[in-house]
């Protein structure tokens, strides 16, 4: 399977106006990709394109909107084909037993897992077609298990493992690379509004050059910090008598 390049086409980034998403599209930048970025917010991705004249396409958009994602996609391989898409946007809202709501579960559900899928299907079927592509889906280590405080968020991340999961025996088969991104404690607009401890906290500019190797390397799943993500991987394998207090002692504080 060949992983995408620079000369293969351009790498679309939805997300774009800040965050991981914004330092994905720098990243790429400085590698030598043009890169297509999407978010709601028009001023920060015209922003990106001001520094770098040519070689950002803007194509604002609510990715909870498919008229408005198929338009963008189309908008965007009107000119060059997606050779590589990073499915990036997202959001986060706290909750716990005492505050859960189904409007909450709602929002998140409808931005993180209905509006990926709804990218999803506006770039899969023309890289299947290609039989060539890569695309990076960005859940969370708060994917790999049900964390406090974020059952909301776990479940919607958790789901777009799952799903990365599922596809990748369909795209194997038609040259298209797939990964499940799950990023740790990253410094961002979402993670300033936390007031508990966030341990291994990375800079955008690191994430988004850890994610890239991965992807480069055609990495399935990109779990990082390791320092956060191992022991959260062999947390997971435990039996749920062990895993529980030891999830409870190391989350202290997020209550």
């Amino acid at each position: 399977m060949k992983i995408p390049k620079p000369a293969d086409g351009i790498v679309w980034i939805t997300g774009a106006s800040s965050g991981i998403g914004l330092a994905l599209a720098e990243a790429h930048l400085a590698r030598g990709w043009t890169v297509a970025v999407t978010a709601r917010r028009t001023e920060p991705l015209q922003a990106l394109a001001a520094r770098f004249p040519g070689r950002v396409i803007v194509q604002p958009a609510d990715i909870t909107d498919a008229d408005a994602i198929n338009a963008a996609v189309a908008a965007i391989e009107a000119g060059q084909k997606i050779a590589r898409a990073i499915l990036n946007a997202g959001t986060y809202e706290r909750d716990t037993a005492e505050t859960f709501s189904a409007a909450r579960f709602r929002r998140q559900v409808d931005l993180n897992l209905t509006g990926t899928a709804i990218c999803l299907e506006a770039i899969m079927p023309r890289m299947i077609a290609r039989n060539a592509g890569q695309i990076g889906l960005v859940a969370s280590l708060a994917g790999l298990a049900g964390l406090p405080g974020s059952g909301s968020y776990s479940a919607t991340k958790a789901g777009l493992i799952a799903l990365a999961e599922s596809l990748k025996f369909d795209l194997d088969k038609r040259g298209v690379a797939i990964s499940a991104i799950c990023p740790g404690f990253v410094k961002s607009p979402l993670t300033a509004k936390n007031t508990f401890p966030m341990p291994f906290l990375m800079e955008a500019d690191a994430a988004a050059n850890t994610i890239i190797k991965g992807l480069d390397a055609n990495t399935f799943l990109i779990a990082f910090p390791e320092g956060l993500a191992r022991p959260l991987r062999i947390l997971r394998s435990l039996p749920y008598g062990v895993f529980f207090p030891l999830i409870a002692r190391g989350t202290k504080g997020q209550d």
